[in-house]
């Protein structure tokens, strides 16, 4: 593999670590703020431990990571030989991630590419992958973010919610606050829009919420190859029942992957989310 280029994302690309050590990929963690308690997520708090705070209604908050926690990244990353830094982070409408990775990449020892990819989640991951395979055939730091803002464009997140409260609470849903007030009595779906969360449907059930988000994402996957990315929180059922559907639906499937969100995502939709990330090759 080659390190000429070296791949930096965040703890919210929920990346299974298999493939971060394939690829040479860094994560940098934000924090969790549990009561008095910070965080680290992936190391330090799980998603259990974060759905049954939330479960208890204990105050839960998200921060970004610290500029100087990015800094000493590139540092590392640089001694262990590598000329350039590709950095592809959550979308900057949902974070403040993106900012602090710029501010350090402006004295890091080696040039530093920071990209606001948009995404979220394994949206994310995909396009660290996507970066980290153009680097590792050899290309330049331009050609990885090329690479990667290539797999962003083909990559689409959709999403169920229970409630909207955790959303609202956090400021993240943007114009689903046009859903508010009649959300107690529906189940939301979301998609990720312009790196902003956004209004998609309107569903009576749970389960009928399952049977729409297959029927969302065969159509827009229709028979290209594409790699799928389910996430839940705390509904590893429901996870499973849509992972199954999926495979029956979609001929172009490539690969499948079935994990539960972090803890930082996890805080912002609450207890059953249901997530699904569909990207073309």
């Amino acid at each position: 593999m080659s390190r000429h280029v070296a791949i930096v994302t965040d703890s919210t690309a929920y990346l299974p670590a298999r493939t971060m050590e394939r690829h040479g990929i860094t994560a940098v963690p934000l924090t969790v703020v549990l009561g008095d308690r910070a965080l680290e997520e992936g190391t330090e708090i799980s998603a259990r431990s974060l759905a049954q705070a939330l479960q208890k209604r204990r105050p839960v908050t998200t921060s970004r990571p610290s500029p100087e926690l990015f800094a000493e990244t590139y540092r590392r990353i640089a001694a262990s030989g590598a000329e350039g830094i590709v950095s592809l982070h959550l979308s900057a409408e949902l974070s403040g991630t993106h900012d602090a990775a710029v501010v350090a990449a402006r004295e890091a020892p080696v040039p530093v590419r920071v990209v606001d990819t948009g995404m979220i989640a394994m949206a994310l991951g995909f396009c660290a992958v996507a970066a980290a395979e153009a680097a590792e055939a050899g290309g330049t730091v331009d050609e990885a973010v090329t690479a990667a803002e290539k797999r962003a464009a083909s990559t689409s997140a959709f999403f169920y919610v229970d409630t909207l409260d955790y959303l609202r609470r956090g400021g993240r849903i943007g114009a689903a606050r046009a859903l508010l007030g009649s959300a107690l009595a529906v189940k939301p779906l979301l998609r990720l829009d312009g790196g902003r969360i956004e209004p998609l449907e309107k569903v009576r059930t749970a389960s009928r919420a399952i049977a729409r988000l297959v029927e969302i994402v065969a159509d827009r996957a229709g028979s290209a190859p594409v790699d799928i990315a389910v996430h839940h929180l705390a509904a590893p059922d429901r996870a499973s029942a849509l992972a199954d559907s999926l495979r029956d639906r979609l001929p172009g499937l490539a690969d499948l992957h079935v994990s539960e969100v972090g803890a930082v995502i996890g805080a912002h939709t609450g207890p059953g989310l249901l997530g699904v990330v569909v990207s073309s090759r």
